[in-house]
């Protein structure tokens, strides 16, 4: 089973979807995160949930 460390983003009301997708690229790029879950509040504030895969390194003999 894959383990995962998350990170959750809140966007203010306002906040147009072009900068939303830069803001998400700019982690995906640099940080290696990718989208888990966004939600779209009613008052237009926005969650977004990244997740990034943890790798763990075994030892070997």
């Amino acid at each position: 089973m894959a383990e995962y460390t998350y990170m959750v983003l809140r966007l203010p009301r306002g906040t147009t979807r072009d900068v939303a997708r830069q803001v998400m690229t700019e982690h995906a790029e640099y940080g290696g995160w990718e989208l888990h879950r966004l939600r779209l509040f009613p008052d237009g504030s926005r969650r977004i949930q990244l997740r990034k895969r943890i790798i763990r390194q075994r030892r070997t003999f």
